[in-house]
């Protein structure tokens, strides 16, 4: 066979169906293509006047009107801005994808600014056929002695060209709606679409319903406009009473001037604001409109607690604002809205690619132009770009947090308690971000002062004054090796408090012995506290039920007789010959006794719970060392599904090892256990590059119930029996 080549051939009876029904992932996203189009023209229009290449007319209003129509079933779209010619319409609509945008920037590329141009794929008009039966185009362009053209099709395969009767410069665009689509034709369901995509197009938006009843409205006859259709003209006479002057004598007096008042047509209001707040310099806006443009994107009546306005031109074009709303919920509850638009136009909310994780519990609004769009404009194509616009968007913040620390602490302390389940959570899922605000995050002791974690312990451990009590803190801090070696430093504890009012006595002993603690009671503190342990190794944190210290005992007291029955009485009621039970007296003679829970077994027991897994059910301290293998095995990969590998293993590994240790058992197994255990990729119920290479292709939840799931419980076991085998 002979070699040959060719183009390819697209049959649009085959391609088109699938643009309809595949391009766009909602319906009424329609709406947003050609009300972009509409403004692209407009836009068009404004720079060819610009260029001296065409005269605009003195009531030329750059505009788009959007008339519905029920009885007709359709939508009409009309732009003012510079239409089109036969050989136009035959370029950029007859062929598919070919953009007039991209044309018009290609052509005028010295000349024009090509950032505020909004389309350049040439699809977006296509996305009517997805809610219409029959389109049809009236255009007149802007060329001298431009004949109208009038386009028309059905189904969006064959068309009809021909003379049109549009005498004026624009694009009128009609769409007859399908029987499945004449939602699109009430009035509400619109305003609610272009509220949703067009609420801050550059171009003012009007909607209105075709053969509606005209209304009206009155305002002061001074007021009146050129453009304003007077119906009547009102008079309303001065009023006058009569009042007791000074000298205690009646007289009329003018309460109320005359007016003259105009009953005009009600004039039609924008549905876009073409200059949106976050396209000023922050320095021309205030604090009052930063909290209105809040509470009118967000209908959050609660003010912010404060706000970063974001403005940067290089190395890409970014504009936004980022509110820190007030919370008064869990934080597992926190769900925060961060609108994504490109070039003034909504793209979709929440897209994880630009805005980092721990910042999807903020509210705000960001306009990159540089975005790297798919075709239909509703997702972004992967890109290395994307990242470095999440990198700054990240150090952005962080520069916020931290300036306000140093210039406002008084303020940054007031909104500390809010603000903290984003910052402590963005500290563990983002590792730059936690560089940039580790010397910023604050600790509230019991006696309500905020600290940073470096006060805390320059308090807690004195470096000049009372010799004594730095020797008494350094004894503590240390401990002398049986060899004789030199000393080794221990780790500082951080006393910790989850529940004021259940651990109330706690915090009472811990006063009278001038003790203090912090308080952490979110359900972010808990993994927060691991990161920080994980980060910091000369730094321990302790609830402070979880054990008692010298600082609250009693010595010199001889306890071997108390001892000696209490466990008989222990062993007696529990039946177990093997429980070693340790007797101590405490100095508060108020407290007849305390119950205890190690701080390690407290967070596996916290850690399993957080993840649906009973803490009892491995019978508490008599568990068998077999199954905690397997359990620290399961525990620590279904955390990958959720966090990274390596966080997953910094969280666990302290906690594992404390576990063996005050079991008097080798940490060894257990830590190959978490290493293997945060690598089982098999456990994933999705594909993933890993699991790929030992599973079917296009691995499924389906497959996982079949094939991962068995092996991944059949690879925990062996390895957890192998472990304790080999090690124990």
């Amino acid at each position: 066979m002979q070699s040959r080549t060719g183009s390819l051939s697209i049959e649009s009876e085959n391609m088109f169906p699938i643009i309809k029904k595949w391009l766009y992932s909602d319906h009424d996203i329609f709406l947003r293509e050609l009300v972009s189009n509409g403004c692209d023209a407009i836009t068009k229009l404004k720079k060819l006047e610009i260029m001296g290449e065409y005269d605009m007319p003195e009531d030329y209003k750059a505009q788009i009107q959007v008339v519905v129509d029920p009885d007709a079933k359709t939508i009409s779209l009309t732009d003012t801005g510079l239409g089109m010619t036969a050989d136009e319409v035959d370029e950029y609509i007859n062929q598919v994808a070919f953009s007039g945008a991209t044309d018009f920037l290609e052509k005028y590329k010295d000349k024009t600014n090509e950032e505020q141009i909004i389309g350049h794929f040439g699809l977006g008009f296509y996305s009517a056929f997805m809610v219409s039966d029959k389109v049809t185009i009236d255009t007149l362009s802007w060329q001298k002695d431009a004949t109208p053209v009038r386009w028309e099709s059905e189904g969006g395969i064959n068309f009809e060209m021909s003379d049109g009767t549009k005498d004026t410069v624009g694009t009128t665009i009609t769409l007859y709606l399908s029987e499945d689509s004449l939602e699109f034709a009430n009035e509400y369901r619109v305003r609610e679409i272009l509220d949703k995509y067009c609420s801050f197009m550059p171009v003012e938006i009007f909607l209105s319903k075709a053969n509606a009843e005209q209304e009206y409205e009155t305002i002061d006859a001074a007021d009146v406009r050129e453009d304003d259709v007077v119906v009547e003209t009102i008079v309303e006479e001065a009023k006058t009473e009569e009042r007791e002057n000074e000298n205690g004598e009646k007289e009329m007096v003018e309460v109320s001037p005359r007016k003259e008042k105009a009953k005009i047509n009600k004039r039609p209001v924008s549905i876009s604001d073409t200059n949106p707040l976050w396209m000023k310099h922050p320095n021309e806006c205030t604090d009052d409109e930063y909290k209105d443009f809040y509470r009118k994107v967000f209908n959050d009546y609660k003010e912010p607690l404060f706000w970063i306005h974001l403005n940067m031109d290089y190395p890409f074009n970014l504009k936004g604002i980022l509110y820190f709303p007030k919370v008064n919920t869990e934080y597992d509850n926190l769900e925060g809205v961060i609108k994504l638009y490109n070039n003034q136009v909504f793209i979709a909310d929440n897209i994880k690619e630009v805005i980092p994780e721990f910042l999807m519990l903020l509210k705000g609004v960001i306009d990159c132009p540089d975005l790297p769009l798919n075709v239909s404009r509703s997702a972004l194509q992967n890109d290395g770009f994307v990242k470095k616009i999440s990198d700054y968007i990240t150090k952005k913040v962080a520069d916020k947090l931290s300036g306000m620390f140093k210039v406002d602490r008084e303020n940054y302390e007031k909104y500390w308690d809010d603000i903290s389940p984003f910052i402590k959570f963005g500290c563990i899922k983002d590792e730059k971000f936690c560089e940039r605000m580790m010397e910023y995050v604050l600790f509230k002791d019991l006696d309500g002062k905020y600290t940073t974690m470096n006060e805390y312990l320059e308090a807690e451990n004195p470096t000049d004054g009372d010799a004594d009590k730095v020797e008494e803190k350094t004894e503590e801090k240390t401990e002398e090796k049986a060899d004789g070696e030199e000393k080794e430093a221990l780790k500082t504890t951080i006393y910790y408090v989850t529940d004021e009012i259940q651990q109330s006595q706690y915090i009472n002993m811990f006063r009278e012995q001038k003790m203090n603690a912090v308080i952490l009671k979110d359900n972010i503190d808990n993994p927060f506290i691991s990161h920080l342990e994980a980060k910091n190794e000369k730094v321990k944190f302790q609830r402070i039920d979880a054990d008692l210290t010298e600082d609250f005992k009693e010595d010199g007291t001889d306890l071997k007789e108390m001892t000696e029955e209490l466990t008989a009485t222990f062993k007696k009621a529990l039946n177990n010959e093997q429980l070693d039970v340790k007797v101590e007296k405490l100095k508060n003679e108020s407290i007849s006794s305390m119950m205890t829970l190690s701080e390690e077994s407290r967070r596996m027991q916290d850690m399993m719970k957080m993840y649906g897994m009973d803490a009892n059910m491995f019978g508490g301290a008599n568990a068998s060392v077999v199954v905690l293998t397997v359990v620290i095995c399961v525990l620590s990969s279904v955390l990958t599904l959720f966090l990274q590998n390596s966080t997953v293993a910094a969280l666990m590994s302290p906690i594992v090892i404390s576990m063996a240790l005050t079991m008097g058992i080798s940490p060894v197994p257990w830590c190959v256990v978490l290493a293997i255990g945060t690598n089982l990729a098999i456990a994933t119920p999705i594909g993933t590059a890993v699991n790929m290479q030992i599973l079917p292709a296009g691995y499924t939840w389906k497959d996982f119930g079949l094939i991962g799931g068995p092996l991944f419980l059949i690879t925990v076991v062996l390895v957890s029996i192998l472990a304790c085998e080999v090690y124990f």
